[in-house]
């Protein structure tokens, strides 16, 4: 058992301990915005729908998409071991994905709210004798029951940005605290590694990062032969995980290079699908003429902007298109995960808003895989020249493939560090 919790984290205990009615309502609240599956918002209260299976059971949590696909190599090679593996996410959208992807031997629940009584309900039922979180997780209220009844908790894929670091900084003794209860925290970068002991993790490993060992997003080869034939003959580009703010340029982009590709296809797949409605309009508005894939269209000859605003399809669209625009780094959100588009041969540009992937975006951008662009006006420039030299987007293509191939191994490095928690919880089962 570690040191007594500081002031700070007695408080939050209690706070969200007495505040759970509230927790409540924001549950209610979020099932009628569309963010919760009503079928299942139990789960975020710790009620189980299904049961524990009999044996040993690892807990593996990514909150978001990106985390969560990044666990599942992890995920499949735990459960080869005849372990259950309890895979937990916070989203819809991560939820609908894991459904379809997960190995035998594992299963998908909601992560519960930080209510105390809610992850009590959880763990009594699951029991886990491993916990994995993934990239940045700390919920107090789970890291300290967890550590109550001496759980191994490990950090994988471990992510801590400049930016985050210093807002852990000011509450650096609860930071500290809840550091001190994981038994490992394996980092991804150097850097991260280095933010993480300075906050106070008693025990760091760098492995890098699991995103570079997943393999790329699926896709059916007779829908992606289908689609290629709609659309052949047509200079396309796809911009994926779209945030607002962006759809705006892009629609303008689209404009500016119509006078030099009158056939020209921009395929936008916003991160959050439920805004298709929201994307298409936009194009509209812009003169454009829009169609959306969740009302089944495909796009016809006369189809401008093709709003891609369906779950766990980015795999058909990269497979589409010689180039892609990664979104959320033209407006300050951090930008998103560019090694999926690289592993499947596209020409990477983004913006310069890109703190979540810095490592990644520099080693893709140092090689000639990546080029950043600042505005809308750079990107128009940068999609002018790669839509009209073949040779061009092919090289780029190819230096960012190699570059994301030659930056993998952190999923065996992972492996050798966890194997040893994982033998210990056999052992003490017996």
């Amino acid at each position: 058992m570690n040191a007594p919790l500081p002031t700070l984290l007695r408080t939050y205990r209690v706070a969200l301990a007495v505040l759970e009615p509230a927790a409540a309502m924001v549950l209610a609240w979020r099932r009628r915005k569309g963010k919760e599956d009503r079928t299942r918002l139990g789960e975020r209260r710790g009620s189980p729908s299904r049961p524990r299976p009999g044996g040993h059971l690892v807990w593996v949590h990514g909150a978001s998409l990106g985390e969560t696909i990044s666990i599942l190599p992890l995920v499949e090679r735990l459960a080869r071991q005849g372990i259950t593996v309890l895979v937990t996410s916070g989203t819809r959208t991560s939820a609908d994905l894991i459904a379809r992807r997960l190995p035998p031997g594992a299963l998908h629940q909601f992560m519960p709210l930080d209510v105390p009584r809610y992850v009590r309900r959880f763990l009594d039922h699951w029991r886990p004798g491993l916990a994995l979180f993934a990239e940045s997780e700390l919920w107090p209220n789970v890291i300290m029951e967890l550590d109550r009844r001496r759980v191994p908790l490990l950090l994988v894929n471990g992510r801590l940005s400049e930016r985050s670091f210093r807002r852990w900084r000011r509450l650096e003794g609860a930071a500290r605290a809840l550091l001190a209860r994981f038994s490992l925290c394996i980092a991804q970068t150097p850097a991260d590694g280095e933010r993480l002991t300075r906050l106070g993790a008693p025990r760091v490993l760098v492995a890098g990062n699991l995103k570079f060992d997943a393999p790329p997003p699926p896709a059916d080869p007779r829908i992606v032969a289908s689609a290629a034939g709609l659309m052949a003959g047509r200079p396309v580009w796809v911009a994926a995980s779209t945030h607002p703010g962006e759809e705006a340029i892009l629609m303008a982009v689209h404009r500016a290079l119509a006078g030099h590709f009158p056939e020209l296809l921009t395929i936008v797949a916003p991160r959050h699908p439920q805004r298709g409605a929201e994307v298409a309009t936009l194009a509209q508005n812009a003169g454009l003429s829009a169609s959306r894939r969740s009302a089944g269209l495909q796009p016809d000859r006369a189809t401008d902007v093709y709003v891609a605003d369906t779950v766990g399809e980015l795999g058909l669209f990269y497979r589409l298109s010689p180039v892609v625009f990664m979104g959320g780094s033209l407006v300050p959100h951090g930008g998103q995960n560019p090694i999926e588009p690289a592993k499947l041969g596209a020409a990477i540009l983004h913006g310069p808003h890109v703190h979540n992937f810095t490592d990644v975006y520099a080693a893709i951008d140092r090689a000639g895989g990546a080029l950043p662009v600042g505005d809308g006006q750079a990107l128009t420039a940068a999609l002018a020249d790669l839509l009209s030299d073949t040779a061009l987007t092919r090289e780029m293509a190819r230096a960012g493939a190699e570059t994301v191939e030659s930056l993998g191994g952190a999923l065996e490095r992972t492996l050798s560090a966890v194997q040893p928690f994982v033998m210990t919880m056999k052992m003490e089962a017996r």
